[in-house]
């Protein structure tokens, strides 16, 4: 009892920081680290490795097994401690029938204890009545010394075997005394253990409470940072309509720009194309004017030039320009618009929508200072109520109570423990006695066996025999007497230790290890009538509660906490502490009553929405496209110029030498001069320079621009003006939406400290592992181990021992006839080869 009331005390102050795990709603907030509790390694090793005479304890298992089949008998143990066994008959049937093994041994034991002094006793006076082999006459038979040989063989196996069994009972006798003496070295490491048990657990509580400033800390820094977080989230949401929105304004604005910029491109470019066609026409004009008048010339009537003449007259009307551009309407309108509705930076009032809008974190910093002031005052007054909690509990007494029984217990064990080697040593006395009494005997037969069989003469006759072989045979009789003489007593012992060391490997040692003997003592009403459950009946005055012996041994083994172990929860209830509400509910209250006004964030005034609207009514959608696209497409001229002069260069040649032929190369090389000056600039112009590129992309882009000009614009008017009203009106929403998870992270600190508390008491501060070591070294290892299979390997071995002397002696007695000098012997007629005195062959 002084045992359970320091556990009880223990596990009581070990209570007082962990409660009933309760199912919690986990939110996904940042992972904390809490670090790992402190503890200290256990030093006691609680399993025995018996070495190699762990091979004898294995066969004396499987000898007891044949002896003891039957599985335990936990019905008839139930009954025993119940006090009811005896009730019906069949309990003792039962009973005899689970030891029916041990009581057929025994039974024989005891038959052998008293048979072999009796046979002993009349052994001997028959002997002194010259009988049973004592009459000093040997009869000499054909095959003496095959049977001399055959005794003396059995007698030798017999001896051998003996001595294997008085080593086994030797090794089992040491092997006690040493483990018992290394005993004080396990029992100092259990003591130990228990020390650092009761000495490791306040550090370990006083880190639980010291880490709900991890906690704390990682709360307030996410109060801190409300702004990047609360404040961001709410503009992360409401920016899933307002940025597009203000984008989309933006683009517009971008397009503004560009749209003046293709405007003045396509005026620009208009003109310059426009004076230089002009120009070309006029030359062209002028080139074709003074070619016609040199055709009209009196040489191209002659015969020979009128033909040429006439194709390249012909052909003058190719000498014309093909793409006109001054028929293009002008855009000098829509520019002029355009231009007035530039007066105002449409790019600068959207972003001050931006700027506006981002500046939502600081809006929600601004409007929430007073209640996270409030909030970081209730998790102060929670880290104090805390630690004031802590502190009423009365730690330090239970401590010193706990460690003065503990330091008293392991005086006592100290005091006694000299006491214990010393009775000890008596017991490994008096087995070295029994083993000597039986190499006493052993010694006798092999010195028997030596002197007989090195003294042995076959040609001396019995009466003639050596003093060698003599006194060979005087030994074998020496052991045979004192195999009568001690073989009864080491039966008694051997019966002794065989009814209860057997018995407590049975019923102690293997139900302890297949936890069987935990399920009996864990029986509803056994170790008290009025107590369902005897455990928790002790423990808590409630034997209702489902607390057994086994469940606690086994999360003992596992070195799980010693509060989970015995369901502490219903000696001291501790829900108050770890309740979640109970440290949330203010701070949850105070963050759910954070309001945040965002109505002062104007996306777009009024003005820019006016600006947009007045773009959309520039007129650029009128412009005539097709024109300018038809004539961009257009070739500057309708002849290739420098194949034209060309060509007018060749049927030149055709014409008869003379001035004719020198006027129309002239007017070639001027046609020449005219691409080379004006149509080759131009065509560059139109085709590789900024001229043409920036008219042909500016046209192109203008018709982008003006498709559906009116409706993009009001679908940006009115993308503006829903995500102003989502932050006008719905933005509660919003912000009721972001807070609740905002206030969820917060609680999820919380939530993840209780678990992380609730999951260290359960497996890590006051580990009762020492008091799972101080059963098993108590049970498994010393009596079981230590004691049971040593005792139960001494009978077996001092047991063979002693059965085997039975047929020692006979065949000692036997041989002893072949050795011993004879008073008598047989002589023999030469004749008729039979003997001359009748005498009767004796043992």
């Amino acid at each position: 009892m002084a045992v359970e009331l320091c556990l009880l005390l223990l596990l009581l102050f070990c209570g007082s920081t962990v409660s009933e795990v309760q199912p919690i709603y986990k939110p996904p907030p940042g992972t904390l680290d809490f670090g790992f509790v402190p503890s200290k390694t256990y030093d006691t090793g609680a399993y025995h490795e018996p070495g190699p005479i762990g091979i004898l304890f294995k066969i004396v298992h499987a000898f007891l097994y044949l002896v003891q089949p039957n599985p335990f008998p936990q019905d008839l143990i139930r009954k025993v401690a119940q006090q009811k066994f005896g009730n019906t008959q069949g309990d003792y049937q039962k009973a005899i029938y689970y030891e029916i093994g041990f009581i057929v041994s025994a039974a024989l034991g005891l038959l052998f204890i008293l048979l072999l002094p009796l046979v002993g006793l009349c052994f001997c006076m028959c002997r002194c009545c010259d009988n049973c082999g004592g009459e000093m006459h040997q009869r000499q038979k054909k095959n003496a010394d095959c049977q001399r040989s055959c005794f003396a063989t059995f007698l030798f196996v017999a001896s051998l075997i003996i001595s294997i069994g008085v080593l086994c009972a030797y090794a089992a006798n040491q092997h006690l005394t040493s483990q018992v003496r290394g005993a004080k070295k396990l029992v100092n490491s259990n003591f130990k253990d228990l020390k650092v048990f009761l000495n490791d657990t306040p550090a370990q509580i006083d880190y639980l409470v010291s880490q709900y400033n991890t906690t704390k800390d990682k709360a307030l820094s996410d109060l801190n940072n409300v702004g990047p977080l609360l404040g961001s989230r709410v503009q992360e949401q409401l920016g899933k309509e307002v940025r597009p929105a203000l984008d989309a304004a933006l683009t517009m604005a971008g397009a503004i720009r560009e749209t003046k910029e293709a405007l003045e491109n396509v005026s620009v470019s208009v003109e310059v194309l426009q004076e230089g066609t002009e120009r070309l026409h006029a030359n062209l004009t002028d080139v074709k004017m003074h070619l016609s008048n040199t055709l009209n010339d009196s040489a191209c009537s002659a015969a020979q030039a009128a033909s040429t003449c006439n194709i390249i007259r012909n052909s003058l009307n190719q000498l014309n320009i093909n793409a006109n551009f001054s028929g293009l309407p002008g855009v000098s309108s829509q520019l002029a618009k355009v231009n007035d509705v530039l007066k105002i930076d449409l790019s600068s009032l959207v972003q001050k929508g931006y700027a506006a809008f981002n500046d939502t974190p600081d809006l929600v910093v601004n409007q929430t200072k007073n209640i996270l002031s409030d909030i970081k005052n209730v998790l102060e007054s929670i880290g104090s109520n805390i630690s004031s909690f802590t502190k009423t509990l009365p730690v330090q007494k239970i401590l010193a109570d706990l460690t003065i029984y503990l330091t008293q217990s392991e005086a006592y064990v100290q005091d006694y423990f000299p006491l214990v080697e010393q009775y000890d040593f008596y017991r490994w006395l008096g087995c070295l006695i029994l083993c000597c009494m039986v190499v006493l005997i052993v010694v006798f037969y092999y010195l028997g066996l030596l002197c007989g069989t090195c003294g042995y003469d076959k040609h001396a006759s019995p009466t003639t025999r050596g003093c060698i072989s003599n006194t060979g045979g005087n030994f074998l009789m020496a052991g045979v007497g004192f195999s009568f003489l001690f073989s009864w007593v080491l039966m008694i012992v051997v019966v002794l230790t065989f009814v209860t060391g057997g018995n407590v490997e049975k019923l102690v040692c293997e139900p302890f290890e297949d936890k069987t003997l935990f399920k009996v003592l864990d029986t509803p009403y056994l170790l008290n009538q009025q107590w369902k459950n005897y455990l928790s009946g002790m423990l808590f005055k409630n034997p209702n509660i489902n607390l057994t012996f086994e469940k606690v041994y086994s999360d003992c083994k596992e070195n799980k906490g010693i509060y989970t172990s015995l369901h502490l929860e219903h000696l001291f209830n501790i829900n108050e502490f770890l309740n979640i509400s109970m440290y949330t509910e203010d701070v949850a209250l105070r963050i759910e009553h954070i309001q945040i006004n965002l109505s002062k964030i104007i996306l777009l005034d009024e003005i820019g929405k006016e600006n947009l609207l007045n773009f959309s009514s520039s007129g650029i959608d009128g412009i005539n496209f097709g024109a300018y696209l038809t004539e961009i497409n257009k070739s500057v001229t309708k002849v290739d110029l420098l194949s034209f002069a060309n060509d007018l260069e060749a049927r030149a040649d055709q014409l008869p030498k003379g001035a004719l032929e020198n006027a129309l190369k002239g007017h070639a090389n001027n046609i020449r001069m005219i691409h080379n000056q004006q149509v080759v600039p131009l065509e560059q112009a139109m085709k590789y320079v900024k001229a043409r590129s920036t008219l042909n992309q500016s046209i192109r882009l203008l018709k982008r621009t003006s498709s559906e000009l009116m409706v993009k614009v009001k679908n940006v008017v009115s993308a503006v003006n829903a995500a102003q009203l989502l932050i006008n009106n719905n933005a509660s929403l919003v912000i009721v939406q972001e807070t609740k998870k905002y206030m969820d992270t917060i609680v999820g600190y919380f939530e993840q400290y209780i678990d992380w508390v609730k999951e260290s008491i359960a497996m890590e501060v006051a580990a009762c592992k020492p008091i799972a070591n101080v059963i098993d070294t108590a049970v498994d290892i010393f009596l079981c181990s230590y004691v049971t299979d040593s005792v139960n390997t001494f009978w077996f071995g001092l047991g063979g021992s002693s059965i085997f002397l039975i047929p020692a002696i006979i065949f000692a007695v036997k041989l002893s006839k072949y050795y011993r000098r004879m008073d008598t012997e047989d002589v023999y007629d030469d004749v008729e080869t039979i003997p001359m005195k009748n005498s009767v062959e004796q043992w």
